[in-house]
Formats: C-alpha cells, structure tokens, sequence
C-alpha cells in the first residue's frame, strides 16, 4: 500500500499543478492584455471593465470547470482504493493514465484540438471506472 500511496500522491500534485497552471494562464492573459471582468481589478490598473471576458480566460474556464467534476472524484476514488490493497499494477496504472489523461484533456481544450479532447476525457472516464470497480471489489471482499 505505502508505494500505491506514493503514486497516487504524486499524482494529486501533478493534477494540482496541471490546475494551478490553468488559473495562471487565465492570469497571464488577463495582465498581458489588461483586461478585466470585474470592476475592481480593471479599476486597479486604471481602465474600464471589459463587457466580456477574453476568449482565452472563457477557454480556460471551461477546462477548469470540467476539471472540476473529474479530478475530485479521482481523489475520492483513489484514497478509497488504498485500504483495499488493490493489485498494484492495475491501479497505479489507473490512476497514472487517469492523470496523463487530464493533463492531455486540458492542453487539447485549450489548443482546441479535436478529437484529441475528446479521446482524453474518455480515457479518464474509463480510468475513473476502473478505479470504482477497485473501490467496489475491494468493498465486497472486505465485508
């Protein structure tokens, strides 16, 4: 279990920063172009607020959002297949290939690569599967 709990906590930093680096490209954009959204922080660099955001902030928003209803399922899933002592193999396998996975997805969204994005995604659903499957093999076999 201890070298599972390695891979699936370098994985939580590398979807941390894979997320991290999602709000700094919104950022960059943001200050390289000077243009804000939201009033007090157009207000703060001396200009008006934009009526819209800028098509790259929306792009990276999106990947964010969707992030957002992948990722914390893969920490719940993986944290629950720790107990179980699943096959290594296999889930480390899962959840490495879940993490390539949205690394992949986020860089095809916002490349606006197809299908790429799309093979991406299915691969981390899959991943997000396999990874429930564990946690529910792992549940019958425990009880």
């Amino acid at each position: 279990m201890h070298d599972l709990m390695s891979v699936f906590a370098l994985c939580v930093v590398v979807l941390f920063l894979k997320m991290l680096a999602i709000s700094c490209y919104q950022g960059f954009y943001r200050i390289s172009r000077l243009t804000f959204k939201n009033a007090e922080d157009a207000g703060f660099v001396g200009r008006q607020p934009s009526p819209q955001e800028l098509p790259q902030v929306s792009r990276a928003a999106q990947a964010w959002a969707n992030d957002l209803e992948n990722i914390p399922v893969f920490f719940v899933l993986g944290a629950l297949c720790l107990p179980f002592n699943p096959p290594f193999v296999l889930t480390a396998g899962l959840m490495v290939l879940f993490t390539a996975a949205r690394v992949a997805h986020t860089v095809s969204y916002l490349a606006r690569w197809q299908p790429w994005r799309t093979i991406a995604y299915a691969v981390g659903v899959i991943c997000l599967l396999g990874l429930a499957g564990m946690v529910a093999m792992g549940a019958i076999r425990w009880s």
